[in-house]
């Protein structure tokens, strides 16, 4: 997820015309907060955090209010909250406050583009508010739907009487769910949940969807999540500036989805193809720096810019430049490995030559000339270098490259120190 919480959630949302809880952002003042807290009886304080952050709940870090002093309690406990999901930490950076919204009945919703039907899929349960994969499937509706109609009413009803979901609760549903889809498609979403949607009851005792919870992913290549104008640095996974560095080049050409795995890793690993990046990052595990995946088609420009920014802040300490991907069907090998020839090249103009050993495994249009183009530019810089063609087994070019690693570290590193040394006293 790129987009979690009701902070843009709500704004969101508004697209859509969908009912959300009432939120306030970390510079809410006191007066504010106090208001909140006497139109809703009490709020919720929540930390903001980057990205999809799951089990927030359970490791104690939703705060709940009834005064303002508790609030602003909860705010200095929360507003740098640490939080650790498995292998990953994230650490927050502010909070909200929102309105709490009384309800008998919560409800889990979700849009995803799902791989097993080949199609949107809409997913919905009347037992929301805990993690969907706590729920027994017989409770849970996911039904694929078309995408040139959208979600229908009707599918909506389907599901919620198939499911026997209380009356009172279907015809609201079915009235305000399909909102969703308008939301979905038309800002390039690739995953839209709510969780919890809390059905508030008005005098008369009516229900109203309320979305009390937000989360979406968007497809960044896709132009047309650029018209809801969100920072962008939402985009960012980490507050690294590698991270916010890279993040800034997302255009509509060419990708720039990376992630930082190991800061004290060895092997600087530029990879194309979303297939390509998942083996690699499997098989280096520690010993990569980064995940990523830069294929696409970027032009030289943008090539150019995002090698410069991978070498500025890893090529100091990195043993092996593990240039791979796959076959590439569009992807110029000629302009994006001319591009990273030539940033290597101002880097060691810049800062001087670094002690490392160049491995290559490529296939796709201009193959040839994109290779010739490296090895020149390597061959003049006198760095090493092995190249693999398209009929090279992946696996074994990756295994391959971590082999040069240990070399490398075993003494390599300082033979080649010693050799550019000596090439740059001759010159």
């Amino acid at each position: 997820m790129q987009v979690t919480g009701m902070l843009h959630g709500a704004k969101l949302l508004q697209f859509a015309g969908f009912p959300t809880s009432e939120v306030l952002g970390p510079a809410a003042s006191e007066g504010e907060i106090k208001d909140l807290i006497a139109r809703h009886g009490s709020v919720f304080v929540k930390p903001v955090f980057k990205g999809g952050v799951g089990k927030k709940g359970k490791a104690g870090l939703l705060g709940r209010a009834k005064d303002l002093q508790t609030a602003l309690k909860e705010k200095e406990r929360l507003y740098f909250a640490e939080h650790r999901v498995g292998n990953n930490f994230y650490k927050a950076n502010g909070v909200t406050f929102e309105g709490a919204v009384p309800a008998e009945h919560e409800v889990y919703f979700s849009i995803t583009d799902s791989t097993r039907f080949r199609a949107p899929t809409m997913t919905l349960t009347h037992h929301g508010g805990v993690d969907i994969e706590e729920i027994d499937k017989s409770l849970v509706a996911s039904i694929p739907f078309d995408p040139l109609t959208g979600l229908k009413a009707f599918v909506v009803a389907n599901a919620l009487t198939e499911l026997k979901a209380p009356k009172q609760i279907i015809s609201p549903l079915v009235q305000q769910l399909p909102k969703l889809w308008e939301l979905f498609h038309n800002f390039g979403m690739t995953t839209l949940e709510l969780n919890p949607i809390r059905m508030r009851a008005d005098r008369q005792g009516r229900l109203t969807p309320v979305a009390c919870d937000f989360k979406c992913g968007f497809d960044r290549d896709d132009p047309r999540w650029g018209r809801l104008n969100l920072p962008a640095d939402l985009f960012a996974v980490d507050y690294s500036d590698f991270e916010q560095e890279i993040n800034q080049l997302r255009t509509y050409q060419g990708q720039s989805d990376v992630y930082v795995i190991n800061p004290a890793g060895t092997i600087l690993a530029p990879t194309f193809g979303g297939g390509a990046n998942s083996l690699v990052t499997e098989m280096l595990g520690d010993n990569a720096i980064i995940s990523s995946d830069f294929g696409g088609n970027p032009p030289y420009e943008k090539m150019r810019e995002v090698a410069r920014i991978c070498f500025k802040h890893w090529l100091r300490q990195t043993n092996v430049l593990f240039i791979i991907g796959g076959k590439s069907n569009n992807t110029d090998i000629f302009e994006t490995f001319r591009a990273m020839a030539d940033a290597l090249r101002e880097h060691f103009s810049a800062h001087g030559p670094t002690p490392l050993h160049v491995v290559v495994g490529r296939g796709g249009p201009n193959l040839i000339r994109g290779m010739g183009a490296m090895r020149d530019t390597l061959e003049a810089l006198g760095v090493p270098y092995h190249i693999f063609g398209f009929d090279s087994d992946m696996s074994e070019v990756v295994g391959f490259a971590r082999q040069i690693d240990e070399w490398m570290k075993a003494g390599g590193r300082d033979q080649i120190a010693a050799s550019l040394k000596n090439a740059r006293a001759a010159a």
